[in-house]
């Protein structure tokens, strides 16, 4: 018997957070649960910090609709199995996840609902396997969880990464310039790709295609000779040249377990090259955390919604364990076992590992189809 749940919501922001959270909420006070928030996430869970939400007199989850970011904080460096703290001046990592479940049985939740992408997901899975009743809500604007076919968060990046090629179109059409745009995605190629169909880009380099840059200098050389002395190319942040490596930014330290590699700068990369190799004016522009903030699309305001609902539908039928998911158009849900695949081992999160499962853009995929049906450079 369900009576009272809690909600946590991890890793990077996204747009739909509060969409999901409020669904969450308006479902579970329609069958007399009441909800609470974990603030920042699993740092909150282990510090067992929360607030009731609400969307009566108090309207805690009231108006948060189209509100970007997330009401009750994100975390993205706690890893609670493998979790980082300072002891007699040292470093040191300690599993403290057995304190969460105390917090968890004390507080009196019945049910933890986890808003996150595949990092919160493991970590979903592995307090199911303490006896804990996880569900979880799959969100990234990388669209790299696996066992759905979209995460909520993803078509607000899109949108804004489209809305700026528009932009840097008329910009390169007028200067005559070779217009770079550098997407987030991490490993996964959907942002970059799906933004340079609906953008009109004539070049998408993604991180499942190893990149030639002679093929992406051929497309604007043809465009050159057909008057066109312009092109636009999206680059994910993740791509990489044939037998070269991904461009890293920097390296964090949020400690063991979660991926400290800071992707970034192979716009510009690639930029140069396409200068050098064209004679044509490049320049880069990386449209970074302005992908993440902000109002979420309605596209995602309704995918947000149904994914809330139908999590706490879930609750109330007494199906734990599980992510819900988007299967064939249609709402469903799987078992985190499912979604973990190889990633078995408790307190690895990462997404950056060859047990990961998360999602990635295959090529027989209808967007790769669709963007060499209509003359996208993949750069191979």
């Amino acid at each position: 018997m369900i009576r009272k749940v809690a909600i946590l919501a991890n890793g990077g922001d996204v747009s739909g957070f509060n969409a999901v959270i409020r669904a969450i909420v308006k479902t579970a006070e329609h069958n007399g649960i009441e909800c609470y928030g974990f603030i920042d996430g699993y740092n909150g869970l282990l510090k067992n910090e929360y607030v009731k939400l609400s969307t009566g007199n108090d309207e805690t989850a009231s108006g948060i609709l189209p509100k970007g970011g997330s009401i009750i904080g994100s975390s993205t460096n706690a890893n609670v199995f493998h979790y980082k703290i300072q002891e007699n001046g040292e470093t040191v990592y300690k599993d403290l996840s057995d304190v969460c479940v105390e917090n968890i049985k004390k507080d009196g939740f019945d049910c933890l609902f986890t808003l996150g992408g595949d990092g919160t997901q493991k970590s979903a899975r592995d307090f199911s396997t303490k006896g804990i009743n996880v569900i979880g809500v799959p969100k990234t604007i990388d669209n790299d969880v696996a066992c759905t076919e979209i995460t909520f968060g993803y078509n607000t990046a899109v949108s804004v990464a489209a809305e700026a090629l528009d932009r840097l179109h008329t910009t390169g059409e007028t200067h005559h310039r070779i217009m770079v745009l550098e997407v987030m995605g991490r490993y996964a190629g959907w942002i970059a790709l799906e933004s340079a169909i609906a953008g009109g880009a004539d070049v998408a380099l993604i991180p499942e295609i190893p990149y030639d840059i002679n093929k992406a200098v051929e497309k604007v050389n043809e465009r050159k000779e057909k008057g066109k002395n312009f092109s636009v190319v999206v680059v994910a942040e993740g791509a990489a040249p044939k037998g070269g490596e991904i461009t890293v930014a920097g390296t964090r330290d949020n400690g063991a377990g979660v991926d400290n590699t800071k992707l970034g700068g192979v716009g510009q990369v690639v930029a140069k090259e396409l200068e050098r190799l064209t004679g044509l004016e490049a320049r880069n522009t990386t449209l970074g955390y302005m992908q993440r903030g902000g109002t979420p699309t309605a596209f995602d305001r309704v995918l947000s919604t149904k994914y809330g609902s139908k999590a706490m539908e879930l609750a109330l039928n007494g199906t734990f364990g599980v992510l819900t998911v988007i299967k064939d158009g249609r709402l469903d849900y799987v078992s985190l076992e499912d979604v973990v695949g190889k990633n078995t081992k408790i307190g690895a999160v990462s997404g950056n590992t060859s047990e990961s499962n998360i999602r990635r853009v295959t090529m027989d995929h209808d967007l790769v189809k669709t963007a060499r049906n209509i003359g996208i450079c993949l750069g191979d």
